[in-house]
């Protein structure tokens, strides 16, 4: 799914030309030492699940182009990388020759991922629940990723790390509903809530190490 064949071939159902060096970049961006979870497995693991539900897609290429870049720039002590990730997207197509409702709406899809409003369209719905896949994952997969976003931000104290986690965790689980889409809701919505509420009750007996 991440092949340079398959970039290709996105940017082909866009009717642009893709750029093998942008790919090769991305590809680094992902693989970068200081990611642990917002890695290249889990830009895997998204568009895996992305080729599992592409028939509920109404523009299934902006989606796939969208995943490519949700976290491309990622750096934890910052808080703009959605918004970095969505315009590198944007200049990106723009100098493939994109009009300007379609870098639109891949800005769009790519800022969705922020998970600070509700996502509007049916793609951006799809989208969302993609990128939050994880929270309904097995329980083995979900803890190996509570642990990497641990690590990803080791060097935030842990009462404080602790904290924010607990208050970011509390948000999906007040949620109505934590997936827009029928088909994740009916797949993953119990095990999400499982998976944080036990989550939520091992932060609040973690004791960690300073770090």
């Amino acid at each position: 799914m991440s092949s340079l064949a398959r970039w290709s071939e996105v940017w082909e159902e866009l009717g642009l030309k893709a750029d093998p060096e942008l790919h090769a970049d991305l590809r680094l961006r992902y693989s970068s030492s200081s990611r642990h979870y917002h890695t290249l497995h889990h830009l895997m693991e998204c568009l895996e699940l992305f080729a599992e539900t592409r028939d509920l897609a109404e523009h299934p290429a902006e989606i796939e182009l969208a995943l490519w870049f949700h976290d491309a720039i990622y750096e934890v002590k910052r808080h703009d990388n959605e918004v970095r990730s969505a315009e590198w997207a944007q200049r990106a197509l723009r100098k493939a020759g994109a009009d300007d409702a379609l870098v639109t709406r891949v800005y769009d899809l790519v800022m969705v991922t922020r998970h600070d409003g509700q996502p509007v369209t049916a793609d951006q719905q799809l989208l969302s629940d993609i990128d939050l896949a994880i929270l309904g994952a097995r329980p083995s997969r979900f803890d190996e990723y509570e642990r990497q976003v641990r690590e990803e931000y080791k060097h935030v104290p842990s009462p404080t790390f602790k904290a924010v986690r607990r208050q970011i965790l509390q948000g999906f689980l007040a949620r109505p509903r934590i997936y827009h889409t029928q088909w994740f809701y009916e797949r993953r919505e119990r095990l999400a809530r499982g998976n944080i509420d036990r989550s939520l009750r091992q932060l609040s007996r973690w004791r960690l190490s300073p770090m």
